[in-house]
């Protein structure tokens, strides 16, 4: 039996009711192509710098409104998909991404990496607004915190774990792609961005490209022997036992900058080279180092007891 064909108007009318919903908690939306994920119109490379580009070429983030009038113009011309514009919609969305096809069975999604930061942390999430992707995967949605600017991330926090903040968007409930739709699974209120996971999320200061191994007190040949020893246990690490090997090992020589035997900065620069030498992401690496260190240097095992 075959199946109806959808009415072109009822589509355009859903995907408008849609949009306009999305605009009126305060979020700018713009079109995305017809069953797609990408933005309608030009690019920039291809800008004819006429009619609304008269001044420059108007990204996706630039054309999103809230302006019914503007909304209702677009939606009813075509069908569009619905973009919201995480940054200027003050969101940060966490993107948790299914494993693909080609990757091991068994390996952590989205999901699962999420979790493992949180253990990792000490921490939980709170319930938030959901939207469950045509993937499988889910996007939570967050309030940014004021006064930081907290731009997109690829697998900053995590395997498959992204986030899309200012510079970026994301495909709103109501949306529809050949894989699926686009649903809320959760409509709680939208939390705020947690504390931890914002810091997370900050750009910091990468380590000079030649740190000086300098002695802080007794105890630090130990102390740098342990740290080439996992370094070496790192970089011989295979693919699947990267990020945990990764962990373990920057924890067993945290503690001696608990015991004051080296520095801090040593340790992670040395450590974070090591890992990103098998492969794993610069932005991985800093995390799982970080959480490590933070976890021994507050747990940690006094001196006169190890």
């Amino acid at each position: 039996m075959t199946q109806p064909t959808p009415n072109p108007r009822e589509c355009n009318l859903a995907l408008l009711a849609w949009a306009l919903e999305t605009a009126r908690r305060g979020w700018p939306v713009f079109p995305l192509r017809p069953g797609d994920k990408r933005p309608a119109g030009h690019a920039e490379r291809s800008c004819p710098g006429t009619g609304r580009c008269a001044d420059g070429h108007r990204k996706p983030e630039q054309r999103a409104t809230t302006d019914p009038d503007l909304i209702t113009a677009a939606w009813t011309t075509q069908p569009y998909n619905i973009g919201i514009a995480t940054g200027p919609a003050g969101l940060l969305v966490v993107d948790l991404d299914m494993l693909k096809a080609e990757e091991q069975e068994g390996a952590p999604g989205g999901a699962e990496s999420l979790l493992a930061l949180c253990e990792r942390a000490g921490q939980t999430l709170p319930a938030t607004y959901q939207v469950r992707t045509p993937s499988g995967g889910h996007h939570l949605y967050f309030t940014a915190p004021e006064g930081v600017r907290l731009g997109c991330s690829v697998n900053r926090l995590g395997r498959h774990v992204d986030t899309r903040g200012w510079g970026g968007y994301v495909v709103a409930p109501g949306s529809a792609t050949t894989h699926g739709d686009y649903t809320v699974t959760d409509e709680s209120p939208v939390a705020p961005l947690p504390a931890w996971l914002a810091d997370e999320l900050r750009e910091r200061a990468k380590p000079g490209p030649h740190t000086v191994m300098t002695q802080v007190c007794d105890g630090t040949k130990a102390a740098r022997t342990a740290l080439e020893r996992e370094c070496a246990v790192i970089r011989a690490a295979g693919d699947h036992s990267r990020n945990s090997t990764l962990h373990k090992s920057a924890c067993k020589v945290a503690r001696f900058v608990a015991w004051g035997n080296i520095s801090r900065a040593t340790v992670e620069e040395a450590i974070q080279a090591a890992g990103e030498s098998t492969g794993l992401p610069a932005a991985e690496c800093a995390t799982t180092i970080r959480s490590a260190m933070d976890w021994i240097l507050t747990h940690g095992t006094p001196r006169e007891a190890a």
